[in-house]
């Protein structure tokens, strides 16, 4: 069976393509879970990949869990109450925790819509961009059931607590230019830009180094928890492992000199 996610690397920037259009992207199998985890344990053993971009093949984005598996009880919402619970915790839940552990930066590139679970995973990531026509829906609550993949903790810290309430309250979609509005995506543009688009914003963010990269993103994942004091504390000691490495050193250079920097990753 083929991979669910279909990589590309170009440089220091990896392309994560959810390639089950047939099914428009849903997030259906265990499988398809371990490949995220995994694809997000190789980003973090591999410090020459500065950024990851996450798409899709098809029409949509990610469609979301499989509402015909819902009503059949089958695949990953087979079993007891209990079952059900741990085949969350151990399943799909997985996602969000590997992606948000993920040190570099990570843009998703919104082919079309994202529904359900397949909005989660969008806000999972650190920006969005998004096709003109797609459309984007917390839509757990038409269906009776809850945002059980992250959505709840990602989407009021994106657009803000009262719209988060409104999408998850009512279920409705917005369309793409609602969602600029609200920013919870950052830029529109046509469809046979998108991948353009979306790896322009990758390279301007792989021209730093690395090292920087993945210091700043993680400061940036700390402060939406930590106290100012506490913030200040880690950023200090960050900064001093940057003032040390070699491309910083080159990048002062290069500033000085007025020419491009080579960074090494050092």
């Amino acid at each position: 069976m083929k991979p669910f996610l279909h990589i590309e690397r170009e440089g220091a920037v990896i392309t994560a393509r959810m390639d089950r259009p047939e099914s428009r992207n849903a997030l259906t199998k265990p499988e398809y879970f371990q490949e995220f985890v995994d694809l997000c344990q190789q980003i973090r053993i591999d410090t020459s990949i500065k950024v990851l971009i996450l798409t899709g093949n098809g029409s949509a984005f990610c469609a979301g869990g499989n509402v015909k598996d819902m009503k059949e009880r089958a695949g990953v919402f087979a079993g007891s109450p209990f079952e059900l619970r741990n085949q969350y915790r151990n399943g799909i839940q997985r996602i969000p925790l590997a992606l948000y552990d993920v040190e570099i930066p990570v843009i998703a590139a919104l082919n079309g819509p994202a529904i359900g679970a397949g909005l989660d995973l969008a806000c999972m990531c650190d920006v969005r961009i998004s096709v003109t026509k797609a459309k984007f829906a917390e839509s757990f609550i038409k269906l009776g059931i809850v945002p059980g993949d992250g959505g709840a903790w990602f989407l009021p810290r994106i657009i803000g607590l009262p719209k988060a309430s409104i999408m998850a309250l009512t279920g409705d979609a917005v369309n793409a230019d609602k969602a600029l509005e609200w920013g919870l995506v950052t830029e529109l543009v046509n469809a046979e830009e998108l991948d353009a688009a979306a790896m322009k914003l990758a390279q301007s963010m792989a021209a730093n180094p690395g090292h920087g990269l993945r210091l700043t993103k993680r400061l940036l994942r700390e402060g939406q928890h930590m106290r100012l004091d506490s913030l200040l504390e880690l950023s200090a000691a960050f900064q001093s492992i940057a003032h040390h490495t070699e491309d910083h050193g080159e990048a002062v250079e290069a500033f000085l000199e007025k020419r491009d920097p080579k960074f090494t990753g050092k």
